[in-house]
């Protein structure tokens, strides 16, 4: 006889979730961009455009939707737990900041010149590539500003 367990689901258990799967959603994709837009640029550069155009489309509509509802989460979680003065909490929120800074700022934009590049079906140029390289830099800064937001979220140094 198995006596079963009463649902014990908390509002702050249910935000923290929700937070966390908006981490994945917003930030997993993007992990695989600096691997595989040199990938595509040597052995596919005839699918450059369809790339850029799906770029651009996910950080418009899965991207940054999802960094909202990391913040908003994020505002809840900090606010209800009072522990706005932790650098766990605050290191993640500047990095949050940079991170949709950067994606806003510099990528979406470059991911849409990267298409105009590369838009009539020639051969990357030299401007693609130059272009192309800046943008996988900040791709890697990103991915790098994301694992360190992880680890204090995850590690609370100071905590």
């Amino acid at each position: 006889m198995t006596i079963p367990m009463p649902l014990a689901l908390t509002f702050y258990g249910v935000v923290l979730s929700v937070h966390i799967m908006a981490v994945v959603v917003a930030f997993g994709a993007l992990f695989a961009y600096p691997v595989v837009l040199p990938w595509a640029r040597s052995a596919h550069p005839e699918a450059l455009p369809i790339l850029h155009a799906a770029t651009s489309r996910l950080l418009k509509v899965v991207v940054q939707p999802a960094m909202v509802l990391v913040l908003l989460c994020g505002i809840y979680l900090a606010s209800d737990a009072d522990v706005w003065s932790e650098s766990w909490v605050s290191v993640p929120l500047v990095i949050l900041l940079v991170v949709g800074g950067i994606l806003g700022a510099f990528s979406a934009p470059k991911e849409r010149e990267l298409a105009q590049l590369v838009a009539g079906g020639d051969e990357p140029s030299a401007a693609y590539d130059d272009l192309a390289r800046r943008v996988v830099i900040a791709a890697y800064a990103n991915c790098a500003l994301v694992l360190i937001a992880i680890f204090f979220m995850t590690a609370r140094p100071g905590a």
